[in-house]
């Protein structure tokens, strides 16, 4: 599937909810705003030293700043220091529980140490408080995915194309549910509005291909594929070379099927889809 992992570089969105994240009615000082925004931009880049120095001076400035809690927490989490995010995520829900961030940062750390219910109360919980809150909603949608309801899925994942359009995880997310679900003609309803909202962006490609494979239309998918085994992303190489060697092996091309999964497999030997075209290649 081409669904992503947990939302986690999220610092950025954070740092644009600063002007509410105080539990008190004094407003932030426009330093500490300041401190957050440059500490999220330096979070994104990986630059965690700074990252961590600009959310602590923010707190300094005001101590109940939530948002910089929920920053220096994600901090602590891409170092793997899971008790000291857990700290700082737990202080920001105390400082205002009803902002989705915390809630959803303390599901970001349970999907981390594998506790996946406990990852899903949380998403919900900050969908309760903000049901518009993006990365929580596609967080929700990819467990329920991942956990075989794909129905439950599906529901999730069309309410984040209505309340964010714009982000291309709901389009993906919908479309893979549908297939799941049996309902080709709806996938493919929507997999042309996401082309006509995203082009051919490489995930929606992806998708097509997949289509091309599930119609037959062997030489299209292949084709489709192509350019994305040169795309700068690996994960996006490997889904390519994957899927071409699902269609090589369609075709009876067992030499070129293991040839294209050994490309995805030196990416990511535990990749299904190639294990199973390299696997069954080599059978006699």
């Amino acid at each position: 599937m081409t669904l992503h992992k947990p939302l986690f570089a999220l610092a950025l969105a954070f740092a644009s909810l600063a002007s509410a994240a105080c539990s008190t009615s004094a407003p932030l000082p426009p330093k500490a705003v300041a401190l957050n925004r440059d500490g999220a931009t330096a979070l994104a880049t990986g630059d965690l030293p700074t990252a961590e120095a600009r959310f602590a001076l923010a707190i300094e400035y005001n101590p109940r700043f939530t948002e910089a809690w929920v920053n220096l927490g994600l901090v602590e989490l891409r170092r793997g220091n899971l008790q000291l995010a857990y700290k700082d995520f737990d202080k920001a829900r105390s400082c205002n529980p009803d902002l989705p961030t915390p809630h959803h940062a303390l599901g970001l750390l349970a999907d981390k140490r594998g506790l996946v219910r406990e990852a899903e109360l949380n998403y919900r919980m900050a969908l309760k408080v903000d049901p518009g809150f993006m990365p929580a909603r596609n967080n929700l949608a990819r467990l329920l995915y991942a956990r075989g309801e794909f129905d439950d899925a599906r529901e999730q994942f069309k309410r984040l194309t209505e309340v964010a359009p714009e982000a291309i995880e709901g389009w993906l997310g919908l479309t893979e549910s549908l297939v799941k679900l049996g309902r080709e003609g709806e996938a493919d309803e929507v997999l042309a509005q996401a082309r006509r909202r995203f082009g051919d962006a490489p995930p929606i490609v992806l998708l097509v291909a997949r289509q091309l494979l599930r119609r037959g239309m062997l030489d299209e998918a292949e084709g489709a594929l192509a350019d994305l085994t040169r795309d700068p992303d690996p994960t996006r190489r490997r889904a390519a070379w994957s899927w071409i060697a699902v269609a090589r092996l369609a075709r009876g091309d067992t030499k070129g099927a293991r040839s294209a999964a050994e490309q995805a497999l030196a990416l990511d030997r535990e990749d299904p889809v190639a294990r199973y075209a390299f696997d069954s290649a080599a059978k006699p």
